[in-house]
């Protein structure tokens, strides 16, 4: 029949060599579209050849198939002949039977029996390696071929396939990574999926693709084995495709529960609960002991602690998917006695490891899971399915009756789910939507699934695939990007893929790929339970304080340096001593050799120099830009999306790590935890994730030194600031809102540094009728910032929202209107002006011979609200409060309103309505003729008979702006500082005044360390014009310790004081000191009271004395020294009379204390209630009279007049126990009397000295007293209390 088909027809190239064929039919259909010419028939006749040469291929293998015999003691031997049946008629089969019924192996020898194989491989693959390389192993024995030829096998970093090979073992990665490069599977003729009831994700992506070809593959065979587990979904996914059910070689299983939490006794922890199983087990009899655990360091620990019991004639052997292909072959080896097998759930489903008669469950497994909330992938221990358990139990059941121990009871079981989750539903698809779209299937959501993923994992792995910039939305559809389509090249997860591809742009590619590669495999740093101690000492010399990815390039170049230093076995030794596990390095190696490969297809090129911390952490993060956190407190990060996480205790990061960090994973166990993290700045995420990061330009204004709109800048990036509050300009951002706030901002409210002549006379104009709103404390004339607003919006063309573009337009428009842009005061005017004049409200103000301008705001809530006079700091001193009580005429009447308004009620309805009063005043008052409080009082006893007093009206009351203000500015207009009170502000600003009038002063006034008078005469007052004004100051001679000083004062009366002394002491220094003169003229009781004085320092008193002497000789020659002849004269004066004039001073000082002794001791001691007021207030007097400088304080004059005091103070301690009484009424009037003194003091500005009258009356006091207690010591003058009041009222 084959000679009658043409070679290049359907029918005789279905009859070819698959992968041949699909070649031919591919240039047959570019052939079509070409005219027929010679060169077509030529390429069709070489088609043609090449046909019967696939077809001879296809017979030749056909003929030289191996013997194929069937184990009959295997199930599946019985049910071939069905099988085979099956598999004839139908394109998919399903074959369903428990693990030991021989269908992995025996599946692909009865599709070879039946033919298949010839035109194609029997593609037949595995959920893992292990299971890939055992299974060929073994069929290739029953084949009684060597592995690699008949059969072979394929997966990561391993290929044992030949020309020669019919059945091609393999993982469902490797068949998953095929469909990039064969989307028709040209190279198969028949596919077994092993294990289906895995559902891993793989298995469920190829099943839903091969749904898709097997319509346009109508010879492609699908075989689909499964566990006894929901084998019915495969079916209807099928399309009803037949089930051919296969029994287990079982036994008889007794399932026993044990459960760790026990009712009555302790609880066990799961060692125990496995040691007791054992036990248990052991003493059943012979048979090997299956025990499932969670992961390869509970199989390690457990295996350590089983060693340590020493269990007799027990082997304990460890298995799980990274173990080396020589440690997982020990478990299929014959072996004497008992062994333990340790596993994980590869031997639940994947491997039949034999001799099994006993399984121990903790029903426990490590399950990867996929949270939607956090966008993390989990690795928590979960409770198994029911079918899990079931698949555990059945392991025991192989070679005998068996018994499996379940370490829970049996309720919990039944509550089991009844089916494990497919990973599909339970895991991010990202790289599954990469490799979908780049195989080009469409739409994820309508590729047919068995179970459709949960939409939220779908949109999930678009998520991650747009952090990557992996596809872009073209016309509504997904589409992967050139970047997406380089991703797609590189097997690797997409994360570490996009940083590889970033690693090709920054110039790290090595190490990137290193640091990737070792990513994708388990790590090779071990950690033995019993030597954690000793692993971290010997890996923390890989480590790096900023980096854990650093580490791995430390590891990286180690390894490569003993590679070359040591031979292989010697490597071997090395690296386990070192806690290295070998294989994982291998493995290492391997797929670094591989992306090497990848990226050489890419024609990339490896950076030669080593890479920087900042391009190699950048091309990281490229990939990791959800992975990210801010250090928030207690070394706790906030990630991307609201996520909280810790650094993995083991980082070098854990304990004090940076503000920004990256991590390669984020897993979540008791809490989630960040593995592999590195320092990061977060300047980089902004060109890494432009593409993600959302912008907000807030708090947009206008800025003149820049001469733009500027708004703040904040990047969030999954919910964290990245870039917080930065300037940025806002006119490109939004031109129309920019314009807005440009104008109104810059040119409306005059904000704008321009020297325009439009906008001169515009502020100018503004300024004035401005000033008039201040005056007149109304907001009624002026126009709002709208109506500017509005001018120059209609004049300013659209684009224009910074200085540079108005100066652009403005230099041409101004050619054509030069006052386009000019304001009238027609069009600033709301309402006329005439209510404001300049009598009411001046531009200055008058006091003496200075001239002081005012300004007028308008704020009440503002410090200077009102009037404010205009002080320069130099003429501070010159100033008084005198006058601006009357304030300025326009507000003069509205201040009297208000003080007739502050008096009490019973005092303030005289005088309703009071706007009319206050009215009535102003106009028949004199201004400045007096203080403005008693002229009102003198007014309104004239309007109304009512007699009112200045202190009846409350000042405190009266609102800030009818008070004159006072600003002090410098001499460049700087203000220094502002206040209603003029003397407070005189004190706080003292050095100021004195460091700007000695500004002004010529050079040379001031002088130092002066010891003669050799400066010339020294005026009591000093003048110079500064500007406009005439400054004011006072020299004077100032004690300078062993000198003396000339200083300049703004304050008479201090330079007086200042001066007394400075001279007092130049004349010490000119003449020879009275000390010796007073130690040999004094009495010896002098010296004894001046030697025990209260003050301590004898020299303090004798220094005080000798300068009352002094003082004494100048007064009593009217001596005023400010010349140098006047100075000689003095000199000699003192010269010749201070010892004597000392020395009386001395006799007088030592009676003064020798009475202050006495009246101290009688004070001590216990007082009675009655007198303790008297007490207490000659205690104070006492203090007043005798203190600390009291001898030139008091003068020479009163020094008799102390004595006389003192002296009165004794004869009232004499009187104060027999008439206590008489004492009160007395000392009741002169506390009245001293009430009022004080009152007086207060009213005396601090910057004036007190008058001299008033300062009598602290001397009239004293008098009183002696007039009140020692009546016979007798009073230097008559004196009452009525007479002190009086004396009392000119103040």
């Amino acid at each position: 029949m084959n000679a009658k088909l043409h070679p290049l027809s359907r029918e005789y190239l279905d009859l070819c060599f698959q992968a041949d064929a699909a070649r031919i039919r591919r240039s047959l259909f570019r052939l079509k579209k070409s005219p027929d010419t010679e060169a077509k028939q030529q390429k069709l006749a070489e088609l043609s050849e090449a046909a019967v040469q696939a077809y001879e291929r296809a017979q030749q293998r056909l003929a030289d198939r191996p013997v194929i015999e069937y184990p009959d003691e295997l199930p599946v031997s019985q049910k071939r002949d069905e099988i085979a049946s099956a598999i004839i008629n139908h394109q998919v089969v399903i074959v369903a039977g428990e693990t030991g019924s021989g269908k992995t192996t025996q599946l692909p020898k009865i599709c070879l029996d039946l033919g298949l194989g010839s035109r194609g491989l029997i593609g037949h693959t595995q959920p893992r390696r292990l299971a890939a390389r055992s299974v060929a192993s073994r069929v290739a024995d029953e084949l009684k071929t060597e592995l690699g030829q008949a059969v072979g096998f394929k997966v990561r970093f391993a290929d044992a396939v030949s020309q020669d090979s019919y059945i091609k073992l393999m993982t469902d990665g490797i068949l998953l990574a095929e469909l990039a490069s064969d989307k028709w599977l040209s190279q198969y003729d028949c596919l077994i999926i092993d294990e289906a009831h895995e559902r891993s994700l793989n298995i469920d992506f190829i099943l839903g693709y091969l749904k898709q070809i097997l319509q346009k593959r109508p010879d492609l065979k699908l075989i689909i084995t499964s566990a006894t587990i929901d084998v019915e979904r495969f079916s209807r996914h099928f399309d009803n495709a037949p089930v051919v059910e296969v029994s287990g070689r079982t036994y008889p299983v007794e399932t026993r529960y044990r459960p760790l939490l026990q009712d009555d006794d302790a609880d066990l922890d799961l060692m125990d609960g496995i040691f007791a199983a054992v036990d248990e087990l052991c003493r059943e009899g012979p048979g090997d002991i299956l025990i499932f655990m969670n992961g390869e360091r509970e199989i390690r620990d457990t295996a350590e602690q089983l060693k340590k019991r020493n269990l007799r004639d027990t082997e304990i052997l460890p298995l799980y998917a990274r173990l080396s292909y020589g440690e997982q072959s020990k478990v299929f080896k014959p072996h004497p006695g008992r062994r333990i097998v340790l596993a994980t759930n590869v031997a639940e489903t994947s491997l039949t490891v034999p001799g099994i008669r006993y399984v121990i469950d903790p029903g426990t497994a490590r399950i990867s899971r996929y949270s939607y909330r956090t966008k993390v992938q989990r690795l928590p221990i979960e409770p198994i399915s029911q079918a899990s358990a079931n698949q555990r139990q059945g392991r025991c059941g192989r070679v005998g009756p068996g018994i499996c121990i379940r370490l829970y009871d049996e309720q919990d079981f039944i509550n089991r789910p009844e089916f494990t989750d497919p990973e599909i539903l339970r895991t991010n698809l990202a790289s599954v939507i990469l490799q979908m779209l780049a195989i080009g299937l469409g739409d994820i959501e309508g590729f047919p699934f068995i179970q459709p993923p949960d939409p939220r994992h779908i949109r999930d792995g678009f998520l991650l695939l747009e952090e990557l910039q992996a596809v872009s939305k073209h016309k509504g559809a997904l589409k992967l990007t050139p970047l997406g389509r380089d991703l797609a090249k590189i097997p690797v997860d997409p994360r570490l893929a996009r940083m590889v591809l970033e690693a090709n742009k920054l110039g790290c590619l090595h190490e990137v790929m290193v640091i990737v590669a070792g990513l994708s495999i388990q790590d090779p740093r071990e950690r033995p339970h019993e030597k954690k101690q000793a692993a971290d000492e010997a890996h923390r010399r890989f480590a790096d304080k900023d980096s854990d990815f650093v580490a791995w390039l430390n590891l990286w170049q180690y390894l490569k340096e003993q590679q070359k230093s040591l031979s292989s076995s010697q490597f071997r030794k090395q690296v386990k001593a070192e806690y290295l596990a070998y294989l994982r390095i291998r493995e290492w190696q391997d797929l670094y050799a591989q992306l090497r490969q990848s990226v050489h297809d890419l024609k990339w090129r490896l950076n030669s120099q080593a890479a920087e911390y900042e391009p190699l952490h950048q091309a990281l993060l490229s990939g990791l830009l959800s992975h990210i956190g801010f250090k928030d407190k207690d070394n706790e990060y906030l990630g991307a999306r609201n996520r909280r996480f810790f650094v993995f205790p083991g980082s070098p990061l854990a304990k004090k790590g940076p503000k920004w960090i990256m991590a390669a994973e984020l897993t979540e166990t008791s809490r989630l935890f960040a593995r592999t993290c590195a320092r990061i700045d977060p300047v980089w995420l902004e060109s890494l994730a432009a593409h993600l990061v959302k912008k907000q330009h807030n708090e947009p204004h206008f800025e003149a030194k820049q001469g733009s709109v500027i708004a703040l800048e904040n990047q969030v990036l999954y919910g964290l600031t990245i870039v917080n509050r930065r300037r940025v300009q806002f006119g490109p951002l939004e031109p129309v809102k920019a314009r807005e706030i440009f104008i109104r901002s810059a040119l409306a409210e005059g904000e704008l540094r321009c020297n325009e002549a439009f906008f001169k006379a515009n502020q100018a104009l503004l300024e004035e009728v401005e000033d008039l709103e201040h005056k007149s404390r109304r907001r009624d004339i002026l126009v709002d910032t709208d109506a500017l607003f509005a001018f120059y919006d209609e004049r300013i063309p659209q684009g224009i929202y910074n200085q540079p573009k108005f100066n652009t337009w403005w230099k041409q428009a101004r050619k054509e209107t030069p006052e386009l842009l000019n304001f009238s005061r027609e069009l600033l005017m709301q309402r006329d002006d005439t209510h404001v004049s300049a009598l009411d409200f001046p531009d200055s103000w008058q006091q003496g011979n200075l001239s002081l301008k005012l300004s007028y705001h308008f704020e009440p809530a503002a410090e200077d609200d009102g009037v404010s006079v205009l002080i320069p700091v130099a003429l501070l001193n010159q100033l008084d409060e005198t006058d601006f009580d009357w304030q300025v005429p326009g507000l003069r009447e509205e201040k009297c309103v208000a003080l007739i308004k502050s008096l009490p009620k019973p005092l303030r309805r005289n005088f309703v309505p009071a706007p009319d009063y206050a009215r009535a005043c102003v106009q028949a008052m004199e201004p400045f003729a007096q203080p403005l409080l008693p002229s009102l009082c003198k007014q309104l006893l004239r309007m109304s008979g009512t007699r009112v007093n200045p202190e009846d009206f409350d000042l405190n009351a009266i609102a800030d702006h009818l008070k004159i203000n006072f600003k002090v500015e410098d001499d460049k207009g700087k203000l220094l500082a502002q206040s209603r009170d003029l003397d407070s502000l005189k004190a706080s600003l003292q050095g100021q005044v004195n460091q700007a009038i000695r500004k002004v002063a010529d050079k040379g006034i001031e002088q130092n360390a002066l010891t003669e008078w050799s400066f010339g005469d020294l005026p009591k007052e000093y003048q110079s014009r500064k500007g406009s004004y005439e400054v004011k100051a006072f020299p004077a001679l100032v004690d300078a310790g062993d000198t003396v000083s000339i200083k300049l004062f703004d304050d008479e009366q201090q330079a007086l004081s200042q001066h007394r002394q400075g001279l007092r002491k130049l004349l010490l220094i000119n003449i020879p000191s009275p000390v010796k003169h007073l130690q040999q003229a004094l009495p010896n009781k002098a010296k004894l009271a001046m030697y025990f004085n209260p003050f301590g320092q004898v020299q303090i008193l004798i220094d005080d004395i000798i300068a009352a002497a002094i003082q004494q000789l100048l007064d009593e020659q009217q001596l005023d020294v400010r010349s140098a002849d006047d100075f000689v004269k003095a000199k000699e004066i003192v010269r010749a009379e201070l010892n004597e004039t000392a020395a009386a001073i001395a006799l007088k000082v030592e009676q003064i204390l020798t009475l202050h002794q006495k009246i101290r001791k009688r004070l001590k001691g216990k007082i009675s209630l009655d007198i303790a007021f008297a007490m207490s207030d000659i205690q104070s007097q006492l203090d007043a009279l005798v203190f600390k400088g009291f001898v030139e304080a008091s003068g020479w004059r009163r020094l008799g007049d102390l004595i006389r005091y003192l002296k009165a103070i004794e004869l009232r301690l004499d009187k104060l126990p027999v008439d206590p009484n008489r004492d009160r009424l007395h000392l009741h009037s002169i506390h009245n009397a001293e009430t009022e003194f004080k009152a007086a003091i207060a009213k005396v500005p601090r910057s004036q000295a007190v008058p001299e009258a008033l300062a009598e009356v602290r001397w009239m006091l004293e008098e009183y007293r002696v007039s009140c207690f020692a009546q016979s010591l007798g009073t230097a003058y008559p004196i009452s209390e009525k007479r002190i009041l009086n004396q009392l009222q000119q103040f």
